[in-house]
């Protein structure tokens, strides 16, 4: 029992992930995360934060006690020499606790998604930025989210928006709450994976360090349920090697790189067309690609379930109102209850048992002292 409980322990610091995938029932699901996207459309930039997922039902939402912000790092070095880091975060930080947002977009929507404030911090030509803010079709290709709506921020900025020449940007995207972050998001995908939840309020400076730690502890009991001889135990540490394991490669912090250096387009920014979940799997990612296939079918979608608009905001219209999915009823409280009890009434057994044994034996020993009435 130990053993499953230790386990556990990592699961419940993982769940709480709430990215796009995620199964977990957020305690506020307007806090969500969705998408990150940014590419350059011609001489300017598109950048498009989604939140709120699998949206079907109409407005009013619970919008309004949030902070919704993109932050930019135009001086933390990147460089790109190597390939492995290229392929699966868009360059390398070398120096990730010196990330630091020069710039940050803060956003407040009104309870019909519309926008409540917008504050502009550390960028230049603000009132050439063209913005939209509402309900649009979820632009994620991934069957489970094929039909459903979420709340898209979209912001079309001019190139000097940016510092001037500014060629390498490293940006991420925050849920706050009464100045508490809630929820992260930087290269796609990432904290979808439950190996990567916990890194959702941790500040990027900071993630590097968090993921060591974790490195170390999921090693130390992986190794430790592999070292044993019971099946189970190898079993158990077999689906930590894939789902909860921290990786040799994976020691980078969860920002989103994008360089003109380069053709724009994941992992290189993110553009909405992008099949990240084929992406993410041709270099060891293949969670979503594996749910892709089980929830969707023969052959994988590799598009979006709706054609995307040519001009500013690029996303698909939305899709109608419909009643979301009821809830689920069935609870495992009762189950849990009676598994308690039953183990309570096992344990007293087991206990009056043992002390009616041992009075037995002692009544025994004290008739074998006295030996033979006279």
């Amino acid at each position: 029992m130990i053993v499953i409980l230790v386990p556990a322990s990592l699961l419940v610091r993982t769940s709480s992930a709430s990215d796009h995938a995620d199964p977990t029932h957020l305690r506020g699901p307007e806090t969500n995360i969705t998408d990150l996207f940014f590419f350059p459309n011609g001489d300017r930039m598109i950048l498009i934060f989604n939140v709120r997922r699998a949206l079907s039902s109409p407005p009013p939402y619970e919008l309004q006690p949030y902070a919704y912000e993109i932050h930019f790092d135009f001086s933390t070095p990147v460089d790109f020499t190597d390939a492995g880091d290229r392929a699966r975060y868009g360059g390398t930080i070398a120096q990730p606790a010196a990330l630091h947002a020069d710039a940050t977009v803060s956003i407040r929507l009104n309870d019909n998604a519309g926008l409540a404030q917008i504050e502009y911090r550390g960028l230049n030509d603000t009132d050439q930025i063209a913005t939209f803010f509402g309900v649009r079709d979820d632009p994620f290709n991934f069957p489970r989210f094929f039909g459903v709506n979420a709340i898209s921020m979209a912001l079309d900025l001019p190139r000097s928006a940016f510092p001037v020449g500014q060629q390498d940007f490293i940006l991420w995207g925050t849920t706050e709450r009464d100045g508490q972050k809630v929820d992260h998001v930087g290269r796609s995908i990432r904290t979808q994976l439950p190996r990567f939840g916990f890194l959702n309020t941790v500040e990027p400076k900071d993630q590097v360090g968090a993921l060591m730690e974790q490195a170390d502890k999921t090693s130390r009991l992986y190794n430790f349920l592999k070292g044993n001889r019971e099946w189970w135990s190898a079993a158990i540490a077999e689906l930590m090697e894939t789902t909860f394991l921290i990786r040799k490669y994976d020691a980078q912090p969860d920002v989103m790189i994008y360089s003109d250096r380069f053709p724009s387009g994941y992992p290189n920014g993110r553009r909405i067309d992008d099949d990240v979940v084929a992406q993410t799997c041709s270099f060891g990612d293949c969670l979503l690609q594996d749910i892709a296939f089980i929830e969707g079918g023969f052959p994988r979608a590799t598009h979006n379930d709706k054609p995307f608009l040519p001009q500013f905001p690029f996303l698909a219209e939305p899709w109608p109102d419909k009643q979301p999915p009821a809830p689920p009823s069935r609870s495992l409280t009762p189950y849990l209850v009676v598994g308690a009890i039953v183990l309570i009434l096992l344990a007293w057994a087991v206990v009056e048992a043992a002390r009616g044994l041992l009075c037995l034996l002692l009544r025994r020993l004290a008739a074998k002292r006295m030996g033979p009435a006279t």
